[in-house]
């Protein structure tokens, strides 16, 4: 095995200018598994991320009929190293590494599931999942590796989330006072702020946001991966959205994802070895990783419209795809407030910019003309950032069951995570 350290900004595509990706139709996503999906960790070690994590590998390899020999790459998301989630930075005795437990890395998938044949491994991507596709996907054309495992476990400890640095303070000092007063900064400080800037400029409100809500938790409960499908609760009606409590105004409780305790893993080949497997491959056409400086840690809404129209150059000049030839669109919706700065860059089925809250008023159901992220998105499934990928896959494969579109599934857009941060897969259904 080969740890390949420091090769992750090598194998990432974020410049303008790059033309069509050199590798576009040559790397195939063939399958997905996952583990159970759940609120937090027990403690339990068969639930533990490194549990869970060969739960979803082995499902992947099975769904593609692939040996544990036949893997040759391994990458891996593996959470929160350098950035503890925890509430203490290692478990107390008999726990001597955090690696297997609230995170997992690409040597210990390698070790524990007993892959022999490896030659490619990596476990620098963060926490997005564009980025570790992304990475694998360049690495496979690259001729790194040519059967690869692409994992993303997603830890959830109990205590208060995020409780790190300080994060875990009691006050607020310094910058902080005005940047993270109620702790966790990201809502309060940024998103709420651009959002209201957002409904000033076009003229529309929150309450507009209800429709979009309300289908991302249907779609979900039809995606078996997803939290609301393990732990069926009563449907998110519009009624539920505007009673919602404020946690930041105007971001309410329901404009934020639930944080899980799960592992999903992809499995990632070449085109020519794709054709040989289970299940019918899925093409990839592009991939970008891209982030960005901004003036200061709370971006206006003009900065968050500036990087999605970023986002959306380089990957429609990455894919050769044009927004007309954009059928599935899976962008993030962690925080559902900057989601509209997506949907107004990328032109999906026409959106000009400003129009986004009031293509929510129409039909954006998996049954309709325009099924807007018919994944269910994070806040359909869970803070996995998984389910807005595997749905590109499942629906041009045509598998997607109850959230199978009626319209045409050829080409499909993901993208992970906030607009400063995001990266970015593009699929296809056939290679050209």
């Amino acid at each position: 095995m080969v740890t390949q350290k420091g090769v992750a900004a090598k194998l990432y595509r974020s410049k303008d200018g790059l033309g069509v990706w050199e590798h576009r139709g040559k790397v195939a996503a063939v399958s997905y598994g996952y583990s159970p999906c759940d609120r937090r960790w027990d403690e339990n070690l068969e639930h533990s991320l490194g549990a869970y994590s060969m739960i979803a590998a082995k499902k992947a390899l099975e769904e593609a009929g692939i040996r544990l020999d036949q893997v040759d790459g391994v990458v891996s998301a593996p959470g929160p190293i350098g950035e503890p989630w925890a509430p203490r930075p290692y478990f107390a005795p008999p726990y001597d590494s955090e690696d297997g437990i609230s995170l997992v890395t690409a040597e210990w998938l390698i070790k524990n599931m007993g892959l022999k044949n490896v030659r490619f491994a990596n476990s620098e991507a963060s926490r997005g999942h564009g980025q570790v596709l992304g990475m694998a996907s360049q690495a496979i054309g690259e001729g790194l590796c040519h059967t690869c495992l692409v994992l993303f476990p997603f830890g959830n400890l109990a205590g208060r989330y995020s409780q790190a640095g300080s994060n875990a303070r009691e006050t607020a000092t310094g910058n902080g006072q005005w940047s993270m007063p109620w702790g966790w900064g990201a809502a309060g400080a940024g998103f709420a702020y651009g959002f209201n800037q957002y409904c000033r400029k076009y003229g529309v409100n929150h309450d507009m946001m209800a429709p979009f809500v309300v289908n991302l938790r249907r779609n979900g409960r039809m995606n078996p991966m997803g939290y609301y499908a393990q732990h069926p609760e009563e449907p998110l009606t519009v009624e539920d959205y505007l009673a919602s409590r404020w946690v930041v105004k105007p971001l309410c409780l329901h404009d934020a994802d639930r944080p899980v305790n799960a592992a999903v893993c992809f499995l990632l080949t070449t085109a020519d070895r794709a054709k040989d497997m289970k299940l019918p491959p899925v093409y990839v056409l592009n991939h970008n990783n891209n982030n960005f400086e901004a003036r200061g840690l709370t971006h206006t809404a003009e900065e968050m419209g500036q990087f999605g129209d970023i986002h959306a150059r380089r990957m429609y000049e990455g894919s050769g795809l044009t927004p007309s030839e954009v059928d599935i669109f899976n962008p993030y919706d962690g925080f559902t407030l900057f989601t509209q700065y997506y949907l107004d860059a990328f032109g999906w089925h026409g959106v000009k910019k400003g129009e986004a809250l009031h293509f929510y008023q129409g039909d954006i159901r998996v049954e309709g003309p325009h099924p807007f992220l018919s994944s269910g998105g994070n806040n359909g499934t869970g803070r996995t950032r998984a389910a807005i990928f595997t749905d590109c896959i499942e629906q041009l494969q045509g598998r997607a069951g109850p959230r199978q579109v009626h319209i045409k599934a050829e080409t499909a857009i993901a993208g992970c995570t906030m607009p400063h941060t995001c990266a970015w897969m593009a699929f296809g259904k056939y290679p050209d």
